[in-house]
């Protein structure tokens, strides 16, 4: 038996010598096993009597081996004590097989079981599960009898394993059971652990779309991601001939109907290859844009920025920005969403118009809607011929009132003009001619969101207003746009895409819409459509695309062979949600005080403002504070890991603080050769400097390291300061508001307080930047003034000890204005003083240094107070 040493041989081991009874010729000394494989070893108990015992060596494992065969001799003692001369008996062969225990219980196969069952239906065979048993014989490897040990369940067991239900199952009372079920060998050995099958309840074969997720996360960056990598199309046994099925992505609530870049009009024109020379009539409100301040944007902070015009806003473009001397050729381009008026009566919604100003009501060109009609009119002035001429051209088309955002672009090359929507294009059904316009010097208004009427009424005003949405608004004289360039300008950075379009095979067709944000797959195998409509993905390519929800929207129609009654396909509804982007930390530092002798602002080269300049940009992982402006809180740690990226800004604004520049004494300059080779444009004027286009960063640093202030009058105005901000997407992230301070100096003058230590601190105070070599004697000489200062302070020091005890009353006065002890002070290169106070920064090599001051009283021709000690 395994785990015993004993061996029960039958027959018992003994063995006999005829020289018995002779002393040791007769006696059996040794038993000898031939085959050291054997783990056994034969004993002698008896040696005159011949009877031996056989055992083993160690504990015998039936699992490991059942039987052992093998020789054993049996020795006599010889003819002596010596044992020499000893006789072998003939070999006998030893045959051993090995008793199992019950020692191992039964194990299932599996760690769980899993099975689906529908409705209504009583099954003879559910599931079968089985068990298995280590023990090496039949008796105890053998499983004899499974048993349920979940109590009040619709279901039975056999000996076999096989679970049935009892009962018909309902979906609708319970959807799920868990059962447990242990097993048992035939020694009746219990498993030591029961198993859980988990049945399901199916309701009713219904034909539709299984295995698909109500809920897709997209994380921004990642490319391309799998809308539906399980589904399949249920058709409870139905025969298809044919699938068809719509996969729609729904994004008319994202911007302008899906994630487009969010850079500024003129920003995209230039990344598209546009020619320049654009006015952007619907700009961001600003103060050198301020005609769109009134009108109401209707945009959040991460999508595009959007004006909605209810039928009472309206903005009169200055006569400035009008772009003048329109030809023979030029380009009229909007964003426009647009629904039927809900009057009875329609009347013409005017989205740009130029008309006369006063006296008359003559309108020399315009863009409006009229019974979803979109009509353009150009009325020529009279040149020679007075003849009729093409004026107005109608189109007809649905998008003018489906509620939807589409691109609007009008090329005109007189007398043809030509409408692209959403870059597909469209003659004009109907083209009215009309008497040109006599010359007149009547000046002209232009405006949006309405028509100005200042002639022919009592009181000047608006008419014709617009109802809707406009974006992007623009004008383009003596140029036309290609395909190409309005192509990209309406371009989706989102939409739906295939992966490895190679597999899907020759038996499926696919169709996108040239948005992408509608696929049309067809195929006659249901295995390859299932497969097909797995590779759908979902891609934005922006790299901070607008967080949100996407719908997506799945129709489907069979079709089946012969006459058979074909099955519906429910549509099904899901979403993408596009996660939150990591928010860019855009931060400018440099420089942020230059003083500077008058010399340099009035030389013909004026002063670098900016030429220590530096912009970076990082994102914290798993950090989801607030964007903060402020520089020093950006130093500051936050949870998570801060990793730098690399992005484009789109302008950045040098905006002057206080009184605006004086033209004829001040002004900012940028080279033009230094915009070479980048998509940067730069404008300027008395309150600041922009500097716009969509580039990198480091671009962005160049060209504002290179703008130049002038001052010819610095004694007028000594100090300026300037205000550097900059953007990515259209102000959605922005930079720390970085300020410089500008100071002047006349020849021989040195201003305390513009000093970037205190003078009480001789050996650490360097020479201050631009400080001429004239200036070397006033510094001697306050060097030595400071000397009689200390020397007088130590006198005053001196007496103020013998007057300690003359007066409780007064001791409190001196100790607010006395301290003889010696200081030790950090200067912090990053502490910026207030009004009045100092301030350190790390010039030379004295960042940081330690160094010993000896308070004095302030004397009354240095302006300090005591909080300067």
């Amino acid at each position: 038996t395994e785990n015993m040493d004993i061996v029960q041989l039958d027959p018992p081991l003994v063995a006999l010598d005829k020289d018995a009874p002779v002393p040791y010729a007769g006696e059996i000394c040794a038993f000898k096993i031939h085959g050291l494989e054997a783990p056994f070893e034969a004993v002698v108990l008896n040696g005159t009597s011949g009877e031996g015992q056989l055992r083993a060596r160690g504990l015998v494992d039936c699992e490991l081996q059942k039987e052992y065969t093998f020789i054993i001799q049996a020795h006599d003692c010889g003819a002596g004590p010596g044992g020499t001369g000893g006789k072998k008996s003939h070999k006998a062969v030893v045959h051993i097989q090995v008793n199992d225990v019950n020692e191992f219980s039964p194990v299932f196969r599996e760690a769980q079981y899993h099975v689906a069952v529908t409705e209504g239906k009583i099954y003879d065979n559910i599931l079968q599960v089985e068990a298995t048993d280590q023990d090496c014989s039949p008796q105890y490897s053998q499983i004899c009898n499974y048993q349920i040990t979940t109590s009040n369940t619709p279901f039975a067991i056999d000996r076999n394993g096989n679970i049935r239900n009892t009962e018909k199952l309902s979906f609708d009372k319970q959807q799920q059971y868990e059962v447990l079920v242990t097993a048992f060998d035939c020694g009746q050995k219990r498993s030591t652990e029961s198993v859980a099958v988990h049945i399901y309840v199916k309701p009713v074969c219904k034909p539709g779309w299984q295995g698909w997720d109500k809920r897709v996360d997209y994380e921004p960056g990642t490319g391309s991601k799998q809308l539906f990598p399980k589904m399949n199309l249920e058709t409870c046994g139905g025969l298809l001939s044919s699938v068809r099925t719509t996969v729609e992505l729904q994004t008319s609530h994202i911007g302008k109907g899906c994630d487009r870049e969010t850079y500024s009009e003129k920003s995209l024109q230039k990344l598209c290859g546009a020619s320049s020379g654009s006015t952007d009539l619907l700009p961001a409100p600003s103060t050198s844009t301020n005609w769109t301040a009134s009108l109401v944007t209707d945009s959040e902070r991460d999508s595009d920025l959007i004006f909605r015009f209810d039928g009472r806003q309206a903005a009169k473009i200055p006569d400035q920005v009008v772009p003048q001397n329109l030809t023979d050729q030029f380009t009229v381009a909007t964003w426009m969403k647009h629904g039927p008026n809900p009057g009875l009566r329609a009347e013409k919604e005017t989205l740009l118009c130029n008309s006369d100003k006063t006296e008359m009501n003559r309108h020399h060109y315009s863009l409006y809607v009229h019974n979803c009609r979109l009509v353009f009119l150009l009325r020529r002035d009279f040149i020679q011929v007075d003849t009729f001429r093409p004026a107005e051209f109608h189109w007809k088309l649905d998008q003018i009132c489906d509620k939807e955002w589409h691109y609007y672009v009008i090329n005109v090359e007189f007398p043809v003009v030509t409408l692209y929507v959403d870059g597909v294009t469209y003659d004009p059904y109907l083209v009215t001619d009309d008497w040109p316009i006599h010359p007149s010097q009547i000046d002209v208004q232009l405006t949006v969101g309405a028509c100005w009427q200042g002639g022919e009424v009592t009181k000047p005003r608006f008419t014709q207003y617009f109802r809707g949405s406009l974006s992007g608004l623009t004008i383009r004289p003596g140029k036309i746009e290609s395909q190409k360039v309005i192509s990209c300008l309406q371009a989706c950075k989102e939409g739906l895409d295939i992966n490895s379009l190679e597999s899907l095979g020759k038996g499926i067709k696919f169709h996108f819409n040239p948005a992408q944000s509608i696929l049309v797959m067809e195929g006659e195998d249901l295995e390859n459509m299932n497969a097909a409509l797995r590779k759908v993905s979902y891609i934005n390519s922006r790299q901070f695309p607008t967080p949100g929800i996407r719908h997506l929207h799945i129709s489907t129609s069979v079709q089946c062979f012969g006459e058979d009654t074909c099955i519906s396909i429910p549509d099904i509804d899901a979403v993408v949600m596009v996660l939150q982007p990591s928010e860019p930390r855009i931060t400018i530092a440099g420089v942020d005080r230059l003083t500077r002798p008058a010399a340099d602002l009035r030389g013909p080269a004026g002063l670098t403002l900016f030429q220590d300049l530096h912009i970076i940009s990082t994102v914290t992982k798993g950090d989801t504070a607030s964007h903060h402006t402020d520089f020093k809180t950006t130093l500051r740690k936050k949870p998570g890991v801060q990793e730098e990226i690399i992005h484009n800004l789109d302008y950045c604004d040098i905006l002057v603080l206080g009184e605006e520049l004086r033209p004829e004494q001040e002004s900012l300059q940028l080279q033009r050769s230094t915009l070479l080779g980048k998509h940067l444009d730069a404008t300027n004027s008395t309150s600041g400097m922009s500097i716009y286009g969509v580039d990198s960063m480091s671009n962005y640093e160049q060209v504002i390291r290179q703008v130049h202030y002038y001052n010819w009058h610095p004694a007028q105005t000594p100090d300026r300061k300037f205000r550097l901000t900059c953007s990515e997407l259209n102000g959605r992230y922005t930079s720390n508001e970085f300020t410089l301070e500008v100071s002047g100096l006349e020849s021989g003058t040195i201003k305390i307080q513009e000093f970037q230590c205190s003078c009480y601190i001789i050996m650490t105070c360097p020479y201050p930047p631009g400080v001429p070599s004239a200036a070397t004697v006033v510094i001697v000489i306050c060097i030595a003034a400071l000397v009689v200062v200390v020397v007088l302070g130590i006198y005053r020091i001196h007496l103020t000890h013998q007057q300690e005890g003359r007066s409780s009353d007064t001791t409190k006065e001196r100790e607010l204005d006395w301290d003889d002890s010696a200081l030790n002070i950090t200067v912090n290169p990053m502490e910026v003083r207030g009004r009045g106070g100092l301030k350190t920064k790390p010039w030379g090599r004295n960042k940081g240094r330690k160094v010993s001051v000896v308070r004095t009283r302030c004397w009354n021709s240095l302006k300090c107070s005591q909080d300067q000690g």
